[in-house]
């Protein structure tokens, strides 16, 4: 399971994970999720109860900045103001998994870390 990396960390969490606490760390470098308090199922970004028993018991969590690629696609016909042939992905962060653009080359089973944010309507994680 995914700790903090220090107390001092731990102190700076947010007590409750929200869009705009989950945005403002993703574009201080970090990324945050939850735990639930029940079961201890974890998720990379926030939600109002457990996707996996319901609980509306949860923790914020800090997850690691770097991960496996799970899979990837290549977006070549895009949507309204964006250029297409970017690709996104989704990273295993070992307990958790987040969506994110990608830069570079890499491939399926890679690791990759958090190179940064992409400013869109809201921040989007970038992981090369």
């Amino acid at each position: 399971m995914s700790e903090t990396h220090s107390n001092e960390a731990a102190e700076s969490l947010p007590e409750q994970l929200n869009h705009r606490t989950w945005t403002q760390a993703l574009r201080e470098g970090r990324l945050l999720g939850q735990r639930c308090r029940d079961c201890g199922a974890e998720t990379a970004t926030p939600s109002a109860a457990c996707n996996a028993c319901g609980s509306r018991e949860r923790v914020t969590i800090e997850l690691p900045t770097t991960g496996t690629l799970y899979t990837e696609t290549t977006v070549a016909v895009a949507p309204q103001g964006f250029d297409g042939g970017y690709r996104v992905g989704v990273v295993d962060l070992g307990s958790t998994r987040v969506m994110a653009r990608l830069e570079g080359d890499s491939d399926i089973g890679d690791s990759i870390e958090l190179a940064g944010v992409l400013e869109v309507d809201s921040p989007v994680p970038v992981f090369e």
